[in-house]
């Protein structure tokens, strides 16, 4: 025998025992991430102790599926990845052998008058089929065609989000303060017979201290005199105001805090529970004084007069449970922080 053809036998012979070896952790591997493979193996240890009754009662198992579990396994000379489950999915699967003409009537039909059912397609597709002489399809196949090639919404515009370089500060969580200082503000907008009414709320969301001011448009020029006129009577120096995304809180707004050192925080679209300090507020004065004040209808001078004299009230006497049943000017009262304007 020749020096080579013995290196090739030896090679053949280490390459088979490494394959060899391979297979079995693979098997070994196969058999450790199957749970099913583990629970058979434990109901075949029951049943080879303590047989097939009381297998099929502790394991609410039938005796034809324990029997068919033993045959395999003892089939194999009871090796562990006889055990595991094989692959169910079909090897082969049913093709629609739709006409591809049909297919493509269908699809321009669709693209031409939108989404129009079965029933009226298959009126034209019975004509066009005849024309070109060959045989037509059911309506149930005309839904398998529009759902398989996905033949929905081409009217359907492509809306495209807002892109905004106020993104960078949306904030995630409602805020948890401490101390006063921190702002929530928002638009509220109601229709009382049919007009449309605009007001601008603003509270701390520490001392609860709130300010509304009703105005004719929302517009972001609005909502800073609004802010510059709550800046007047509150005590503190004001660190943070927080808002949705609308555009009143944009431009003119957003460029008075930035002049004003003062941080700006956005919510994110559609959480309303982020700025929930004052969303919990404008359901509070329209229940409270809104809805029930009759001057809105006809005397919006008047209703601005009584207006003032709810906030006042609602500033120095009405108690709230969030601080111990004080007012938000007899909680001030209690806290040491420095103040930076005056009452």
């Amino acid at each position: 025998m020749s020096m080579r053809l013995r290196r090739r036998i030896e090679m053949f012979s280490k390459n088979k025992q490494y394959n060899c070896f391979m297979k079995t952790v693979m098997n070994s591997l196969k058999f450790e991430l199957s749970n099913p493979a583990k629970f058979r193996l434990h109901v075949l240890t029951h049943y080879y102790q303590y047989g097939y009754k009381s297998t099929t009662k502790a394991f609410k198992i039938g005796k034809s599926t324990l029997y068919d579990w033993k045959k395999k396994y003892e089939k194999s000379n009871k090796k562990l990845i006889s055990l595991v489950p094989k692959k169910t999915k079909p090897k082969r699967f049913r093709c629609m052998t739709t006409d591809y003409r049909l297919v493509e009537f269908i699809k321009s039909f669709r693209k031409q008058y939108g989404n129009i059912g079965r029933e009226k397609i298959k009126v034209f597709l019975d004509q066009y089929a005849k024309e070109i002489n060959i045989s037509s399809i059911s309506s149930r196949t005309i839904s398998k065609v529009i759902k398989r090639k996905n033949l929905f919404n081409f009217n359907k515009k492509n809306i495209k989000k807002r892109k905004t370089r106020f993104k960078k500060y949306r904030v995630k969580k409602s805020p948890k303060v401490n101390q006063p200082g921190f702002i929530e503000v928002d638009c509220i907008i109601v229709y009382i017979n049919g007009i449309r009414h605009n007001f601008v709320s603003i509270i701390d969301i520490y001392t609860k201290v709130v300010y509304v001011k009703k105005i004719k448009t929302i517009s972001s020029l609005q909502t800073t005199l609004a802010l510059k006129e709550f800046q007047q009577f509150y005590y503190y120096k004001i660190k943070t105001i927080q808002t949705d995304n609308g555009s009143e809180f944009f431009l003119h707004f957003h460029q008075y805090l930035v002049d004003n050192t003062i941080k700006h925080q956005f919510t994110y679209p559609r959480s309303p529970k982020i700025n929930g300090v004052v969303e919990r507020f404008n359901r509070t004065i329209q229940e409270e004084f809104i809805n029930r004040n009759d001057e809105i209808y006809y005397d919006l001078d008047k209703f601005e007069i009584k207006l003032k004299s709810y906030l006042n009230w609602y500033n120095y006497k009405r108690p709230h449970a969030s601080l111990n049943y004080l007012s938000p000017m007899q909680f001030i009262k209690t806290i040491n922080f420095p103040e930076s304007g005056c009452l």
